[in-house]
């Protein structure tokens, strides 16, 4: 499947607040924004309940699936290494929440393996201008013998967020919501209520012998962010985070005759988050998640090779208004159980995968006269890769994959103060269904490299929650004249299509003793369309570009230029987001200040024509631009 790996240097130099952010440059993948304390990925048009955030395989089990003021609970500060997985193929290991796609952060909290030293570890320190934020990272390592250990913790304080004009853009506001008053306060230059405070600390601890390992780790997260206001003076919303989460991780080489390895993940989530409007409590969720996952790499069977896995996920959801004592989403059991069978061969220049996955899905409300909800999603993909020489293979995949729909989709029904409206689930949900084409082609000679990959996605009962252009009391009611209400947002399902690109030539400038410079054009763009005509809201718009990098001995350096055109295909009762010119610099410079200890110093310019910019993915991207001109700095040192 398409695949995107960040790691080292790179990473630590588009490290951002939120996995989205730190993604937002890479090809096919977006940042859904709900100011900069959220930051959720989207693969390929789609994100929340399609694209799994993994931590080291197991999902971060928050909230950030259910509405897009939830932020994701996965830190890239911590990170050694994020994967990217584009496409519904990811649905075969990770389950129907994936058929978006998959984000893997590993951080290495599990010790697989031994270090060559005792003791190791890093410290990094970073300021943004931005949001004038300083950030601390800290990660130590070791063992003796048998035992190694891993502690990691980070620190995060930052203010309200520099932009490049005015917060609102009022015209486009009241095109989505004609009920805002007049006179709105519309701050110049700075974002209000955009400030947060996040800390994190993470301890693990493994046993690693010959026929393998085992251990465990726990983390705590505590993460405070605002939610930017609409200009009506009303409300000041607030959101604390908390989650604990508990890991245990093990893997056995050969540990039965038919059996490559045995590798055994189980995670325990605690989750909760507390909405805070005008200093009191008002919406509250709360999920405590068991996730399992066992993988069986058997030995080859004939020409196959391959792994076999049985996952399991089990959450106890709620959510209720604490201010009123109203019930958003009832106190619901969630469970899902998945099979899955992925399996390789070769057959000369083609090599072939073949894969299936079989889910049960069950959803049992605690609320009266509710019934359960149950659903057998069933995906499978084949897929083929033709090395044509040495320069050239060409890719195919086709994949069927499903997904159930989730309790906020089927039961959520209330005012949530955080975004502002009125949300009515639906009940009557059937499974939705991909059908899913991708076409890769990759080149790589001395003069150039080319990656392309085309893809093509058929969804049937394709699930949205939209506006339907009514608005309503925060109780319900039909709202009266000359009054302030918010937008009622419905759960639907129709069918749509989907279908972009993804695009990258990388050409080698210049190489010799003043050092060497390659330049990287590229593009990506996702259209989402019903089938009877209405554009799908919050897809992100046509990028293309170019990047510029520079590397000589230990510095290195880049000038990307991104280009993003005008989103008119904006959606029912959504207006069009303006395009935009994103300039940015980075540069850094590594030092070896001791045998053992490494230092790297990284800087980094953002915006730097101060664009106003309007994210079409975002929910509040009338109320809430990104960021304007800014400068960070870090320095880390690893030893």
């Amino acid at each position: 499947m398409p695949t995107t790996v960040l790691k080292g240097d790179d990473l630590r130099l588009k490290i951002g607040d939120t996995i989205g952010k730190t993604l937002e440059q890479e090809l096919g993948v977006a940042n859904q924004s709900f100011g900069p304390g959220v930051g959720r990925p989207m693969i390929r048009g789609q994100s929340g309940p399609r694209v799994r955030v993994l931590d080291d395989d197991i999902g971060s089990n928050d909230a950030s699936s259910i509405s897009p003021d939830h932020a994701v609970s996965t830190e890239p500060l911590l990170a050694d290494r994020i994967e990217v997985l584009r496409g519904p193929e990811a649905t075969l290991l990770y389950g129907s929440g994936a058929m978006g796609g998959a984000v893997n952060v590993i951080s290495n909290r599990i010790p697989e393996d031994m270090l060559k030293h005792r003791l190791g570890g890093a410290i990094e320190q970073r300021y943004d201008s931005t949001t004038n934020e300083t950030a601390t990272v800290a990660k130590i390592e070791g063992g003796q013998g048998p035992i190694a250990i891993h502690l990691d913790g980070f620190y995060r304080d930052h203010g309200n967020m520099v932009i490049g004009g005015q917060a609102i853009d009022e015209a486009a506001a009241r095109f989505s919501d004609p009920t805002l008053p007049a006179q709105l306060e519309n701050s110049k230059g700075v974002l209000p209520n955009s400030r947060g405070t996040a800390i994190s600390g993470s301890a693990g601890f493994s046993w690693i012998g010959d026929i393998g390992f085992a251990g465990a780790s726990v983390n705590h997260l505590f993460n405070d962010y605002g939610i930017p206001i609409n200009g009506t003076g009303d409300d000041i919303t607030r959101i604390h985070l908390q989650q604990n989460r508990y890991d245990f991780k093990s893997k056995l080489d050969n540990p039965v005759s038919f059996a490559q390895s045995l590798v055994m993940r189980l995670g325990y989530t605690d989750y909760q988050h507390a909405e805070i409007t005008n200093n009191i409590v008002s919406d509250f969720f709360a999920n405590k998640t068991y996730e399992g996952r066992v993988e069986l790499t058997h030995q080859p069977i004939g020409l196959l090779h391959g792994v076999v896995g049985f996952h399991g996920i089990a959450s106890d959801f709620s959510a209720i208004d604490k201010s009123d004592g109203d019930i958003l989403i009832p106190h619901s059991q969630i469970n899902n159980f998945g099979l899955f069978v992925v399996e390789n061969f070769d057959l000369g220049a083609l090599s072939y995968q073949l894969g299936l996955r079989v889910e049960n899905d069950r959803i049992a409300p605690d609320a009266k006269g509710s019934s359960s909800f149950n659903y057998t999603p069933v995906s499978f993909s084949a897929s083929g890769l033709w090395e044509i020489n040495d320069q050239h293979n060409l890719s195919l995949a086709f994949t069927r994959s499903q997904r159930s729909p989730q309790v906020q989709e089927l039961l959520f029904n209330g005012f949530h103060d955080a975004t502002r409206s009125f949300e009515l689930g639906n009940p009557n949900l059937t499974t939705e269904t991909f059908h899913n084409l991708d076409l890769g082609y990759h080149f790589q000679s001395d003069w150039m490299q080319a990656e392309i990959d085309l893809f093509q996605n058929w969804a049937s009962d394709y699930i949205t929650q939209q506006r339907n252009g009514q608005f309503v009391t925060e109780e319900g009611d039909p709202c009266p004249m000359d009054t302030l209400c918010p937008p009622v947002v419905v759960t639907s399902q129709a069918n749509a299509v989907f279908k972009g690109f993804e695009g990258k030539l990388i050409f080698p400038v210049m190489e010799n003793h003043q050092g060497a410079i390659k330049l990287t054009l590229f593009s990506d763009y996702t259209r989402g369309q019903f089938t009877h005509g209405a554009d799908i809201p919050r897809m992100p718009p046509l990028r293309y570009g170019l990047q510029l990098d520079y590397a000589k001995a230990k510095f290195s350096s880049n000038v990307r230029l991104t280009r993003a055109e005008t989103q008119k295909h904006a959606g029912q009762f959504e207006a069009p987001t303006p395009g935009y010119i994103l300039l940015n610099l980075g540069a850094q410079y590594q030092v070896k200040a001791g045998q053992d200890i490494q230092l790297l110093a990284f800087a980094r310019g953002t915006n730097l024509l101060n664009q106003n910019i309007r994210n079409s993915t975002s929910y509040l991207r009338n109320f809430a631009p990104e960021a304007g001109r800014g400068a960070e700095i870090g320095i880390r040192v690893n030893y």
